[in-house]
């Protein structure tokens, strides 16, 4: 099972000379019962690959809290991501 509460993210990137601060997730919860199969869809630029990117820990969020599987996925970040399965999708699926 998997619950997210608050994912957030922030990048920082520049155009010309000025950093502009990106908002990639805000505020993201997430719940996912056990055994189930979830498809992950919206428009481009709604965050969905920075979303799973958190939730298998190659990010961090700031803020927010996630478990998987009763494991706090920051404090446990060894064990949690063997829980996850993600299959990205390219071009057309």
């Amino acid at each position: 099972m998997i619950n997210a509460r608050g994912l957030t993210r922030t990048f920082n990137t520049k155009q010309g000379k000025a950093q502009t601060e990106v908002n990639a997730v805000i505020g993201a919860d997430i719940d996912v019962a056990e055994g189930k199969i979830v498809g992950f869809l919206g428009p481009n630029g709604a965050g969905k690959p920075t979303t799973l990117r958190i939730l298998t820990t190659l990010l961090k969020p700031a803020p927010g809290t996630a478990r998987v599987a009763g494991s706090d996925l920051f404090e446990e970040q060894l064990r949690s991501p063997r829980l996850l399965a993600t299959s990205p999708c390219r071009y057309s699926c």
